[in-house]
């Protein structure tokens, strides 16, 4: 049985902030708390107000301030002497590193965190911790080596009655089914995950499980008037909340939707969005997803070959310094689908499947 979902990170005088609790309001109330704490001279507040404001700031997609915030509020942390702050802002920038595609960055900031979270004896931010590293390896393609860590944390949470870390394993886990073919495991964990975010009322774990639900209803059943519903179902929350990476990869998920079902018009013109929003917020993942889905959008409507090779090239190129193996196997598939050679040198095979 789970309770109503909560959110850990907000922390001292934010504990009655709501896990739906849109991020402008979020930020506002930590920034007048963080303030409050620091003229008071209280550096163990300022650290746990500091971590909302980055998680806010992170969140809206405003990479510079949260990366100040959460360095800010380790800072406090350790001048406070408190383990478990110390963590929760590591997490929070491992968090961050991830989502701005540096992967080795992430995985040593949630390592530290991890480790912190044992010595403080904090349950709640070592879940996080290994919850990071899960997805920073998950998203990556290497499944073989995070799939037993999802399935424990999933088993742990489980445990706990957690409902928000119970629906994030879920969906993590459904991914690499999704990723891997195994489409109907897949529908069914984004679907029981979708049930107990909407019984937890968990806005942000519901809009992504939703998002789930689309991908496989579109390339499983193909879908896709039912996939695009369940899409502006998620949307909708995504708005109310501001929650500008989701909604960035909601409108990616409407374009993949679209372009298989041949609207390659709309798909282009969905991408597009997309791809501003993760510029806009110095997402490179989501960027290069973005970049993947119109550049086969655009061959579809007729852009020049030699064109579409460079953007291939310059994608694969991309991909592989960053360290986003289920790109590069996307960027091969796309060569295949559309019949273009891969440049002489290029790894015709990628790294692994993907496809969030």
């Amino acid at each position: 049985m789970y309770g109503k979902a909560f959110a850990p990170e907000y922390q001292g005088a934010l504990t009655t902030l709501s896990v739906n609790s849109s991020l402008t309001d979020v930020l506002a109330a930590g920034t007048e708390q963080l303030e409050a704490a620091e003229r008071a001279g209280k550096p163990g507040e300022a650290a746990r107000s500091g971590l909302a404001v980055a998680e806010a700031h992170r969140r809206l997609g405003r990479v510079e301030e949260a990366d100040r915030a959460w360095k800010a509020s380790y800072r406090a942390a350790r001048q406070a002497q408190d383990v478990v702050a110390m963590a929760w802002a590591l997490w929070s920038g491992g968090t961050l590193a991830r989502q701005r595609g540096a992967f080795p960055l992430a995985r040593r900031l949630l390592h530290l965190a991890a480790g912190l979270a044992d010595r403080g004896g904090d349950v709640v931010v070592r879940g996080y911790s290994l919850a990071g590293l899960a997805e920073t390896g998950r998203i990556q393609g290497d499944y073989d080596a995070v799939g037993r860590l999802h399935e424990q944390l999933l088993a742990e949470a489980r445990r706990r009655g957690e409902a928000r870390h119970t629906v994030w394993a879920l969906e993590g886990i459904a991914q690499m089914h999704r990723n891997t073919g195994k489409y109907d495991s897949a529908y069914a964990l984004f679907e029981e995950a979708a049930g107990i975010a909407a019984r937890a009322e968990d806005r942000r774990g519901h809009a992504w499980a939703l998002r789930g639900m689309a991908d496989v209803v579109s390339v499983r059943d193909g879908d896709t008037e039912r996939a695009l519903d369940l899409l502006s179902d998620a949307e909708t929350t995504c708005r109310a909340m501001r929650l500008s990476s989701a909604l960035a990869y909601n409108h990616k998920m409407r374009g993949n939707v679209l372009y298989r079902a041949g609207r390659y018009e709309q798909a282009r013109a969905w991408y597009e969005q997309a791809l501003a929003g993760f510029r806009e917020m110095s997402e490179p993942r989501g960027e290069a997803l973005s970049r993947l889905g119109l550049a086969k959008s655009l061959a579809r409507l007729g852009r020049d070959r030699a064109e579409t090779a460079a953007e291939l090239a310059d994608l694969a190129a991309t991909s592989e310094r960053i360290g986003l193996g289920h790109t590069c196997a996307m960027v091969a598939r796309a060569h295949a689908e559309l019949g273009i050679p891969a440049s002489p040198g290029a790894d015709p095979s990628g790294s692994a499947p993907g496809g969030r």
